[in-house]
């Protein structure tokens, strides 16, 4: 439940922060790679109901930011969900490895959709944003592999 309601809020809050203080995009698109991570773990533990997630969070983030943020966020999470879910369903490998791959092909396209529509696509927005979430998922990969090997070294 605790990831259901970090993603929900970090979406929502996300996108607050674009309509409220758009001059600071930069420090938006760094906290962009959070959102990536907890959309993973929400997905990982409760399935398709992460679309639910989604629309929740972007539905409060209609009411709380500007109608453009929204529609932007909105259109970048569906092409990137879309794109996750597609890797989650088809591929056969271990969670760690969907979790990277789903996030390399998602994380460029979520990107330039977002930032592009919003009309931010900066060579450092871009940069930034790409390199928290790409940062952030290496991270929670190493630490599932780290995880997976020192299980089978006790096996």
């Amino acid at each position: 439940m605790f990831y259901l309601l970090a993603y929900i809020s970090s979406v929502v809050l996300i996108n607050y922060a674009f309509s409220s203080a758009p001059h600071l995009d930069v420090i938006w698109s760094a906290w962009g790679g959070l959102v990536f991570i907890l959309r993973d773990m929400v997905q990982t533990r409760f399935g398709h109901g992460a679309l639910v997630a989604m629309l929740a969070a972007l539905v409060l983030s209609y009411i709380t930011s500007e109608p453009a943020i929204a529609l932007a966020s909105a259109t970048a999470f569906f092409v990137s969900e879309l794109i996750d879910w597609l890797v989650f369903s088809i591929t056969k490998r271990p969670l760690r490895d969907r979790l990277w791959l789903s996030s390399a092909l998602s994380i460029p396209v979520d990107t330039f959709i977002f930032f592009g529509m919003i009309g931010a696509l900066t060579p450092l927005v871009v940069g930034t944003a790409m390199a928290s979430k790409f940062a952030g998922v290496s991270a929670v990969w190493l630490a599932m592999t780290w995880r997976a090997r020192k299980a089978a070294l006790l096996r």
